[in-house]
């Protein structure tokens, strides 16, 4: 890799200390400081001085070191890294990173640019019509952070972070901050004591109650399969033993006691499911045998929305038999059939109440040849989603209670099928956004193997990650691996614009400083026309104008992207880095080295110029080009590649092909951290056979 030009220093001092170190100030008693060179990999060289510095304070026990806890040192790693990745990989600044320990436990993360009025430096020469803009990484990292504080001295610009210790207040407040405690402590003392003794009181209630309910379930469950208020093959049970009689007795005993716990219950296993088949046999599990003998449920074509209705009164279009349930399971087939003969007709499509339905005949064999059946239209958000029809055997109507119940149990119904609608449109869009926003096939290159791995976060919306691998014409390939700030809808637009974009300046012979050029430019004007647009919505609809900066925030985007040429001799690549992470270039014998320069991200500097590299691809090189979901992947406060990790990584990958090189680097991320993945990760190997 190369090792970088650094110069480093630790100094350290308490109360008392010599006087060359009077420069510091009063209340500082430790100083680290490393001078950077631009290069990608200045960020983990800054990570290990901060790391080494605080490793060296607290081994000499200075004054603070007492109050830098984990979680302190993760958030001054993060700091540090921040800076310098914006102001050396974006920007490629040369700076000085300076940290501080004060007395207080608290750490101040330094990072200064000597010379912020010297224009960028590239792999080519400077253009003269170049705009002197040497501090850029650094103003972007003030303009995205606010809380962080900038200090200008003659010839330099410095962007600091001060990260206060947990434990840096004042000391007059540590007896109050203890009393305080005491108080907390006695009253959540006294509260549990006073929360033991009522839910011991309640948990008795409530057992006895269980124990009532109980019984009473036993009996409704023996009753349910009395001869007597079932019927018999004699016929029909007497009028005084069953329909409004003994079974009407029962119904309102059972509605006294449980109605209201039935409906909370059903309302809770219908909430969150996510299919509306699972919803409607989740119906006929709750209905059959408490409310009715048997029930069915009608599901129509969303899709054909209000032209469902057909000239017959009525009549659906569209609708199919979702389920079918019965107290015996013997009658489930032969009442399907009948119902699918004679489907719902309801008066009112928009009424949710009951109304009459014809008896299915002698589906239900001779015991069932009599009885009553209502229908209930199934109306969600002003859309009618089906019809449920429950049946009892034997009687010539049902109670009012029971109407009114199966009433509020059809409205939750229709919202649980409702959700499960929107949420099964919503899976569709993002599964047919995700897969037009990546290419169908990788192109295959003559002279080259590629291998590619692909995982979003996020497995139900669009990823912010995205790659491509095409033929440009003219013996040309092009290919791209992208990281959009962000993630969903607001992603998927960018990656709508940047795809399709670089494939066409591709084949319009573009070079590759040139499409980026371009795209960067694409980029901001659309940030512009949609800031404009919002602006004029708004004041049309009697708001106030937006000011600059409240509307629309540019999407930036982070990308790699190359052309290869395959010759006789190899593969000539030619490639270009905004924002992203360096690509690696692994050869036969185990060397790894970068093979592009850092620049700026795109959509963030108007007319920005960016430059591109070429080099050879020899047999048996393999190029390594991937996101910041492999390289920023995290293990506590320690990233994957830290110390120059993701190039170990690839040189223990000499002498595998591309796939086995590909998957070596997938497991190697999953690995580093115990939980899953947080982020996106994108991989591409291009390997010259």
């Amino acid at each position: 890799m190369g090792a970088i030009p650094t110069q480093r220093e630790i100094v350290s001092r308490a109360t008392g200390a010599p006087a060359h170190l009077a420069g510091a100030s009063v209340q500082e008693c430790a100083r680290a400081r490393v001078t950077l060179l631009g290069s990608s990999l200045a960020p983990g060289a800054a990570r290990a001085m901060v790391r080494a510095a605080l490793a060296d304070w607290s081994a000499l026990g200075l004054p603070g070191t007492d109050q830098l806890t984990e979680h302190l040192a993760a958030d001054a790693l993060v700091a540090v890294s921040e800076l310098v990745t914006n102001a050396v990989v974006h920007a490629g600044t040369d700076v000085e990173v300076v940290c501080r320990l004060e007395q207080t436990g608290t750490l101040v993360v330094e990072v200064t640019d000597h010379h912020p009025s010297r224009a960028p430096r590239s792999g080519d020469q400077e253009t003269p019509q170049e705009t002197p803009e040497y501090g850029r990484g650094l103003r972007l990292v003030a303009a995205l952070a606010e809380a962080w504080g900038i200090t200008y001295r003659p010839g330099t610009k410095t962007v600091w972070a001060r990260l206060r210790a947990a434990g840096a207040e004042a000391a007059e407040t540590t007896e109050a901050a203890e009393e305080a405690d005491a108080v907390r402590i006695a009253a959540r003392t006294e509260a549990d004591t006073v929360w033991t003794v009522a839910r011991t009181e309640a948990d008795a209630v409530w057992t006895e109650a269980d124990t009532v309910w109980t019984a009473a379930r036993t009996e409704a469950y023996a009753e349910e399969r009395d001869p007597r208020f079932t019927g018999s093959p004699d016929g029909p049970p007497p009028e005084h033993e069953s329909g409004p009689g003994r079974r009407g007795v029962r119904d309102r005993e059972w509605l006294g006691r449980g109605a209201l716990s039935f409906l909370a219950e059903a309302s809770d296993l219908l909430a969150g499911q996510l299919d509306e088949d699972l919803v409607a046999s989740l119906t006929g599990q709750l209905i059959v045998p408490r409310l009715a003998d048997w029930c069915a449920v009608w599901l129509e074509d969303e899709s054909l929305g209000r032209g469902a209705w057909s000239d017959a009164p009525g009549a659906v279009v569209g609708a199919r038999l979702g389920g079918v349930w019965h107290g015996s399971e013997s009658h489930i087939e032969e009442l399907r059939r009948a119902l699918e003969k004679d489907p719902p007709r309801p008066r009112d499509p928009w009424r949710s109440g009951p109304v009459a339905h014809p008896w299915p005949g002698e589906a239900l064999g001779p015991d069932g040849v009599h009885g009553a059946a209502l229908a209930y239209r199934l109306v969600a958000g002003g859309r009618p989603l089906g019809t449920l029809v429950i049946g009892r055997t034997g009687t010539a109507g049902f109670p009012d209670e029971i109407t009114g119940l199966v009433e509020d149990l059809s409205r939750r119904v229709a919202l649980a099928i409702g959700a499960a609608r929107q949420y099964a449109r919503q899976a569709t869009i993002s599964a047919v956004l995700q897969r037009g926003l990546l290419p169908g096939a990788v192109a295959e290159i003559p002279g080259v193997r590629s291998a590619l791995v692909y995982e979003p976060c996020d497995k139900g919306g669009p990823s912010g990650d995205f790659y491509d691998l095409f033929p440009a014409g003219d013996g040309r390939w092009c290919f791209a691996v992208g990281d959009v700030q962000g993630k969903g809808p607001e992603a998927a637009v960018v990656i709508g614009l940047a795809r399709p974009w670089l494939r066409l300046l591709a084949r319009e012979e573009y070079g590759v400083p040139e499409v980026l050029d371009r795209l960067n430019q694409l980029l901001l004007d659309d940030a512009t026309e949609a800031a404009d647009a919002a602006a004029r919505a708004l004041v049309a609809a009697g708001g106030p104008p937006v000011a600059p900066g409240d509307g629309p925030q540019t999407r930036f985007l982070s990308l790699l992207y190359g052309e290869l040429v395959p010759h006789d001799g190899g593969v000539r690549c030619t490639l270009a880095s905004a924002g992203h992470p360096l690509p690696l270039l692994l050869g036969p014998d185990g060397a790894v080295r970068t093979v592009a320069e850092p620049q700026t991200l795109l959509g963030v500097v108007e007319d920005a110029t960016y430059t591109s590299e070429t080099f050879e691809l020899c047999s048996g090189d393999t190029l390594l080009c991937v996101t910041d979901g492999v390289t920023e992947r995290r293990s506590g406060s320690r990233q994957f590649d830290d110390g120059d990790g993701l190039a170990m990584a690839l040189a223990g990958c000499a002498g595998l092909d591309a796939g086995l090189v590909a998957e070596r680097i997938r497991r190697l991320v999953h690995e580093f951290g115990a939980r899953p993945p947080e982020d996106d990760l994108a991989l591409l190997v291009l390997q010259a056979e």
